[in-house]
């Protein structure tokens, strides 16, 4: 009873910070010092408890290091003119008549290149949201179309966080994850573009700012070799090279593009790795291009290390035993992935965050996966077709609350967000299909 009672006063405390704007590290860490009070209630010892939580954030470790590399190399393509380039040549193949499904494909491209939604919506999210507005395209359905692109590299891409997450806690290789991913991916993709296609007809985008794309090349030069950074890292990733190599690579490239291309000193460059990228001037493409650096990812860094605390505890006083006990008659009565997806967003729900929906349904689900033999990939494929992808659908979770308050929309998205909700489906499907 007490730990149901802890876990509907986090929910509700990180429902209160989400809407009134309030930093979840402070609700995350009272409701870690709860869990920790419970536990030595129950008569574990207080030094046994601090171990545990000790153990599970250990496990974040190498990932927070990554996050880091994220942070700065976001920036460094921010300078470099990558991101600038990718956003001034995506909008001039644009044709006004496929908005919506340029605004997916769009978002769904740079975010695999990004590796971050977030990062997306910021970037070429924003931009396209602000042609949506001037254009008379309705408003819900871009918001849509935008964030469940930004998305598609959140979930599939080598540098997303979700990705190197969920390859760590399922101890599995990054990259053979992310072939599985693009295998579960490919008829949910394909159904999303001819979805938006059909909504692109009868929502045409009437107006066109080119203001945005002369900004763009006054503040940067939109050279052919601000490519380079992006395409080392699909380059590297071709080869399996180890990612925080593939990331030190472009972040290398990219200082030294900023340098040559765009003019940027070494101490300027290095002021954005840490405090993120900013243009002089009061232009609404500065707003847009704006952003990055390692302490951008200091929010989210703390934030899985909290959560990676509170799965110590889980673990190590069994808490979620009973949970576990319902899910694992889910599983074998309707089948394992529908256990995960209830898992999924029950986690989602409850935790507010992606990280946290991850790292828990991983820890109430494992164990059911190991007793039905199931190999420890398909686990973390299931993973990100449900944790990672129904997080956004949930108005109160940041994964689709952030995004939505960047693009000035509402939870009116959710309906819109095919490629979301068309991967769990499609995986349900396909695993029933084999399962007969």
């Amino acid at each position: 009873m007490d730990i149901a009672a802890a876990l509907i006063f986090i929910f509700f405390s990180l429902l209160f910070s989400v809407y009134r704007n309030i930093n979840i590290v402070y609700p995350l860490f009272l409701g870690l010092m709860l869990l920790m009070a419970i536990a030595v209630r129950r008569g574990f010892k207080l030094s046994d408890v601090l171990n545990m939580t000790l153990k599970g954030s250990k496990k974040s470790l190498m990932i927070i290091r990554i996050f880091l590399l994220i942070g700065a190399i976001t920036a460094v393509w921010r300078a470099s003119g990558t991101v600038a380039f990718i956003v001034y040549h995506g909008i001039e193949l644009m044709n006004p008549k496929y908005f919506i499904v340029y605004a997916f494909v769009l978002s769904a491209i740079v975010s695999f290149l990004l590796g971050t939604a977030f990062g997306t919506v910021g970037t070429i999210g924003i931009v396209m949201m602000i042609l949506a507005k001037s254009g008379n395209v309705d408003i819900n359905i871009a918001a849509g179309a935008i964030i469940a692109g930004a998305y598609f590299g959140d979930r599939g891409s080598p540098m997303s966080s979700s990705a190197v997450l969920t390859a760590s806690i399922t101890e599995t290789d990054l990259y053979t994850n992310v072939k599985n991913m693009f295998k579960t991916a490919l008829v949910p993709l394909i159904l999303s573009i001819v979805i938006y296609f059909i909504l692109s007809l009868y929502n045409p985008l009437v107006f066109t700012d080119n203001n945005i794309l002369s900004t763009i090349s006054a503040n940067f030069n939109i050279h052919l070799a601000a490519i380079l950074p992006a395409a080392a890292i699909l380059a590297l990733a071709a080869f399996r090279v180890d990612v925080k190599i593939s990331m030190l690579t472009s972040i290398l490239i990219g200082i030294l593009l900023a340098v040559v291309l765009q003019g940027y000193t070494i101490p300027d460059i290095l002021q954005y790795t840490v405090f993120g990228f900013s243009l002089e001037g009061a232009d609404i493409f500065n707003d847009i291009i704006k952003g990055g650096g390692i302490l951008s990812m200091v929010k989210i860094a703390l934030i899985v290390l909290i959560s990676s605390a509170y799965s110590g505890i889980f673990e190590g006083t069994q808490m979620l035993k009973e949970i576990q006990r319902v899910l694992d008659i889910i599983a074998d009565r309707y089948g394992i992935f529908v256990a995960t997806i209830i898992s999924s967003l029950i986690t989602a729900s409850l935790g507010c965050t992606q990280a946290l929906a991850i790292l828990l349904t991983n820890q109430l689900i494992k164990d059911t996966y190991m007793k039905q033999k199931r190999d420890k990939y398909e686990l973390a494929v299931d993973i990100e077709n449900s944790a990672v992808v129904l997080a956004p659908l949930i108005p109160w979770n940041i994964g689709g609350a952030v995004p939505a308050a960047a693009l000035t929309a509402n939870i009116g998205f959710v309906p819109y967000a095919f490629y979301l909700y068309l991967i769990p489906i499609y995986h349900l499907i396909v695993k029933k299909l084999k399962e007969k």
